[in-house]
């Protein structure tokens, strides 16, 4: 059995590369129920999850651990192992960094729901968040459109400078700039991505501009969002799992209890993207909402292990 660590992983991926296998598996048979998170402590929030998923060359379970205030105390708040079987025969085949896979994967997912989205055109994103997930999140929408701004978003402003220079150098051909989340900036982006801890919603969903597609990836919570609910109302609503996101996402599950959305206005999860006859209209609003799911992790292990085997 393999032991791959996060700079094996790191070495294995690129945007296009798992964007394409995320593609490809996605619109292929597979197992993936719903994802069990168990808090551990109602104070601190540590939690404890575990992500199970199967296809026809590979079952999986992602398990991992997340004590948010770990970081005070010179941990990480993030620790994460992936299990990989092979399916034919139950084999144990490798144990995977999750940390690192699940930066990427989760990356390449938004990225991917932005190709089936966003207008074909969009030329600037706006980036909410400066954590670890900020540089993987924004390269990997680089890689779907030709978006020439990038406008970070951020309540830490030393971060959002390191992010901004780091971002600046790698991608020579983009202008970055730090902004704020006010009406100018909203009503100028095509795509919106969130990578936040917010609790509140992050902008007016008045300002945003006809065909700007929003994605929503920060939030676990059914009493946050990073959105409004003005946002989900006159958004075109996509998910990554309708069993994870209605029973997690307060973006849509306090718009729900207000009574202006309801569980059948989700036009279509992940899986059945590629089968849409829904055809986007230039000026209509999307909105992707993702809370990640098991099958977006083994398919990433998957290519892992294929590359290291």
């Amino acid at each position: 059995m393999l032991v791959i660590s996060a700079e094996q992983v790191h070495k294995c991926f690129s945007f296009e590369k798992l964007i394409e296998s995320l593609k490809v598996g996605f619109a292929r048979p597979s197992g993936s129920p719903p994802r069990n998170v168990y808090e551990l402590n109602t104070v601190t929030h540590d939690a404890f999850a575990v992500l199970p998923a199967w296809n026809e060359h590979f079952i999986g379970v992602k398990a991992f651990t997340y004590f948010p205030h770990n970081e005070e105390l010179g941990f990480k708040s993030l620790y994460s192992k992936i299990m990989l079987f092979n399916r034919e025969f139950g084999e144990p085949l490798a144990l995977i960094d999750g940390t690192s896979v699940t930066l990427w994967r989760t990356a390449c997912v938004s990225a991917l729901a932005s190709h089936y989205l966003s207008n074909s055109d969009a030329r600037h994103l706006v980036f909410f968040g400066s954590g670890n997930l900020a540089p993987y999140m924004i390269g990997a929408h680089l890689s779907v459109r030709p978006i020439n701004k990038v406008t970070i978003i951020a309540r830490n402003m030393d971060k959002a400078n390191i992010l901004l220079e780091q971002l600046s150098k790698q991608y020579v051909d983009v202008s970055f700039a730090v902004g704020v989340a006010d009406e100018q900036t909203i009503s100028s982006a095509d795509i919106i991505s969130c990578a936040t801890g917010a609790k509140k919603p992050l902008f007016d969903g008045a300002w945003l501009s006809e065909g700007t597609h929003i994605d929503l990836i920060g939030n676990h919570h059914h009493d946050a969002r990073e959105c409004d609910s003005a946002t989900i109302a006159r958004a075109n609503v996509f998910v990554d799992s309708r069993i994870n996101v209605l029973k997690e996402a307060g973006e849509l599950l306090i718009p729900i209890k207000e009574g202006i959305f309801s569980q059948s206005d989700v036009i279509a999860e992940l899986s059945e993207m590629h089968k849409l006859q829904w055809q986007r209209q230039v000026d209509q609003i999307t909105v992707f909402k993702s809370v990640g799911m098991a099958l977006s992790d083994l398919l990433a292990a998957g290519l892992v292990y294929g590359l290291n085997s």
